[in-house]
């Protein structure tokens, strides 16, 4: 795990370094910092303003002001829910409903546990299988709240088992 870390590190300090002294390339580190870590840490701030002498309170401020950005990192199983047009009509809200319901957690929240993130899509484009979501790259349409709670259940099952592979 520690490898892992520091090999992002050395990543994310190469793509500093690309962008040294130019104007602009604030937005473009906060991406890295996002495609290297997953969100972007207070840690990551602080070195962005070192490296670019941007003020952290400012940095911060550009990185809530844009919905692009996170400042917590997500879930192992990132559930994102389309809110276009055909699921907003097929239920979208109630499929909302019952993640709610199922894992305790809205839009933007990580579940305790770090392994459930829920996000509002604008569209997936399934429209023919709405209401879908995705969790990671898997794809789930025509969903009712049974059918969810049904793959909810199976991924909760599977957080069960890693976690008691993990163990022991």
């Amino acid at each position: 795990m520690a490898e892992q870390t520091a090999e992002k590190f050395k990543t994310f300090n190469v793509d500093l370094w690309k962008y040294d002294g130019q104007a602009g390339a604030l937005i473009p580190l906060l991406q890295s910092a996002q495609d290297t870590y997953g969100y972007i840490s207070e840690k990551a701030i602080d070195y962005i303003s070192h490296i670019t002498g941007i003020p952290s309170a400012d940095i911060y401020g550009v990185v809530t002001f844009y919905a692009q950005f996170r400042t917590k990192p997500l879930g192992k199983y990132v559930i994102k829910v389309c809110n276009g047009t055909a699921c907003h009509v097929n239920g979208a809200k109630n499929i909302t409903d019952t993640i709610n319901d199922e894992l305790n957690i809205d839009y933007e929240e990580t579940s305790d546990d770090g392994s459930f993130s829920l996000l509002s899509v604008a569209c997936i484009g399934c429209c023919s299988l709405a209401p879908v979501i995705l969790i990671n790259d898997e794809t789930y349409g025509r969903l009712t709240p049974a059918k969810l709670r049904k793959v909810l259940r199976s991924y909760k099952q599977r957080v069960k088992k890693e976690a008691q592979t993990e163990a022991g």
